[in-house]
């Protein structure tokens, strides 16, 4: 099978993460895979690092006709079986140019955040797609209704992790620990992540400041993005109990050396790759319940969910872990189970294989 994956989005996160690590596996059972991305965008050095063949188009609502004709030509002369879209410009353009040459099509939804209703949402997960594949459960009911699909067209497939190559990957706590400035006696709640607007970051840094008296607790951010306004804030609370990571090429060590992980996201999330590492390394998690992060942080069980926009009861929450060694290590150990159980990266490739293979 030739699989053709379109992509609109020039960042480098979760989504894209996502799209190359499934394509992988396919490559791995045999099916061959060819990308058709944003002109510069996260993908494109990432999937030719892999040997993966990359077409770089220039996205954009305005050049739709432009384009059109472009995507008709990639899905033709490579002899394209199927084409999976991921993001809404590249939807839109890849899904005509696929019903134009009779090519089924799939739409992954990344997001969980609404769709826009209506004639959009019928057309773009109805009449411009076959199938639509989510990475959480909570948007499956609102896009079988809004796109009037019956349950079989439509499935959520969380993204998984290598379970065996992560925990190859787990490092000494000390070194990481050393190299930020952190004791052995700190207790650490981590947020790992690529800093956007929703990732509930003001949130956190909030949570620091109502704890900066507290010696031995401490917060880190592990990540890229945008992150210079939110040093900046920091800077201005002078915050020491706060550090900031940048990006790290390898995560893992950080990952395995904090206590508690914490994710505040308040919009979009899928299920956070992050959140399943750390869940992997048997810490438990402090998280909103948004879109698929209550799937990993089950409250009172692999962790403690918390509203939105609350950064008290993430104090709160994080003050119980601290005082409860027993329940820090009972949640961790409920974390890996999960994973290990519902989140492996085989049992990702599994549902998406027999999905390609059914169109």
């Amino acid at each position: 099978m030739k699989i053709l994956h379109t992509e609109a989005s020039i960042g480098w996160g979760g989504q894209e993460m996502r799209t190359l690590k499934e394509s992988l596996g396919m490559i791995e059972k045999g099916h061959e895979v060819i990308f058709a991305v944003q002109r510069k965008g996260g993908l494109v050095s990432q999937a030719r690092k892999h040997g993966i063949k990359v077409y770089e188009l220039q996205f954009s609502k305005k050049r739709c006709l432009l384009l059109l004709p472009e995507i008709v030509s990639i899905i033709r002369r490579e002899k394209i079986s199927l084409v999976n879209t991921h993001s809404s410009v590249d939807a839109w353009i890849a899904g005509v140019a696929a019903r134009l040459c009779s090519v089924p099509v799939i739409r992954t939804r990344h997001l969980s955040t609404k769709i826009k209703e209506g004639l959009n949402s019928y057309l773009l997960y109805n009449k411009l797609a076959d199938f639509v594949m989510t990475t959480c459960q909570e948007i499956v009911p609102m896009i079988k209704t809004q796109a009037k699909l019956e349950s079989k067209y439509v499935k959520s497939v969380p993204t998984g992790i290598n379970v065996a190559e992560i925990l190859e990957k787990k490092s000494d706590k000390n070194s990481f620990r050393k190299e930020y400035n952190l004791s052995d006696k700190d207790f650490v709640i981590g947020m790992v992540c690529f800093m956007r607007s929703w990732k509930g970051v003001d949130d956190f840094i909030d949570a620091a400041h109502l704890t900066r008296n507290i010696p031995d607790l401490k917060w880190v951010i592990i990540g890229g993005g945008h992150q210079e306004k939110y040093r900046e804030r920091a800077k201005d609370l002078g915050l020491t109990n706060l550090t900031f990571t940048g990006h790290l090429e390898n995560p893992f060590p950080a990952i395995s050396s904090i206590d508690v992980f914490s994710l505040l996201s308040t919009a979009h999330e899928g299920v956070s790759q992050a959140s399943l590492q750390a869940s992997l390394f048997q810490k438990p998690l402090i998280a909103t319940a948004t879109g698929g992060l209550k799937e990993v942080c089950v409250d009172q069980k692999t962790g403690i969910q918390v509203p939105l926009f609350s950064p008290k009861k993430v104090v709160e929450a994080a003050l119980k872990l601290k005082g409860d060694p027993a329940l820090v290590e009972k949640m961790g150990k409920e974390a890996k189970k999960l994973v290990e159980k519902k989140f492996s990266y085989e049992n990702m490739l599994e549902q998406v294989a027999g999905i390609y293979e059914n169109l």
